[in-house]
């Protein structure tokens, strides 16, 4: 069989995995504490698998839990101008420990780029869950999120012949790139109407920014990985690889939405 007849080989794999993410979700996103529970595991995990990455060969289950631990109590005690300031002092904390372990300079930037993806960029998911619109907004910026990496993968797949990172990602495609936001900005619409109440002009600029935001976190992500010889970053998710593939396109966009939401809300 040739290779073209099998470029959808993955995708039943693919959709079943999402059933079961989508079951999770629902149930982190179900209530405020649990919320801040949901956060914290993933920072544990990704944090986890970010050792992995960068062949950290100490014991990695410690820190992880240390990380997510440490973030649950951050988030459920200090409100969201104290969260940053004390993620900065556990990082340098974190940052000495390995340091001590005498861990390589190349690692310990690693492990520097782990906290600010962890401690930084994921929290803003229970702050918009808190502090924006509630349940609605993160739902709206996860769902736009993910559908826009399944519509840019779609997208590829049928119509992608120009290769638009081919050095760092070899399957990414001007055309999936292109129709994958244009596609974002139309569940942009139909999503923010119903759940933001926002006018088209929000929700077409949300589109397009989430849309590019998105694409350039699983870009910076692939670079990550290409760089350190490896091509998923773990296999907690069938079809998908680690979590940390799976939440790369939030990197970005979960602080990008939580500081542009109340800006563009009033457009």
């Amino acid at each position: 069989m040739k290779p073209e007849e099998n470029k959808f080989a993955d995708v039943p794999l693919r959709v079943k995995t999402w059933i079961y993410i989508i079951l999770v979700f629902a149930l982190g996103i179900s209530h405020p504490l649990a919320m801040k529970i949901f956060v914290s595991w993933i920072s544990f995990q990704c944090f986890f698998e970010f050792l992995r990455m960068f062949k950290v060969n100490t014991n990695r289950i410690y820190p992880s839990i240390f990380i997510g631990v440490s973030q649950f109590f951050l988030l459920y005690f200090s409100g969201t101008e104290n969260y940053f300031l004390y993620s900065l002092g556990l990082s340098i904390i974190v940052l000495l420990y390995f340091s001590i372990l005498k861990s390589s300079g190349k690692q310990v930037l690693g492990i520097l780029t782990a906290l600010l993806i962890c401690l930084f960029s994921f929290p803003h998911l229970a702050f918009i869950r808190e502090n924006t619109s509630g349940m609605y907004a993160i739902i709206f910026v996860v769902v736009v999120t993910e559908l826009n990496d399944v519509f840019q993968y779609l997208m590829g797949k049928f119509f992608g012949k120009h290769k638009i990172v081919p050095k760092i990602s070899p399957n990414k495609t001007l055309e999936g790139f292109i129709g994958g936001v244009f596609l974002t900005m139309i569940l942009s619409n139909i999503l923010g109407f119903f759940l933001l109440h926002s006018t088209i002009l929000t929700n077409t600029i949300l589109g397009l920014i989430l849309g590019i935001s998105g694409f350039c976190g699983d870009v910076f992500m692939s670079y990550l990985k290409r760089k350190n010889n490896i091509k998923d970053t773990g296999n907690l998710l069938p079809g998908h690889g680690g979590l940390l593939d799976r939440m790369d396109s939030l990197t970005f966009n979960a602080p990008i939405f939580f500081w542009m939401l109340p800006f563009l809300l009033n457009l």
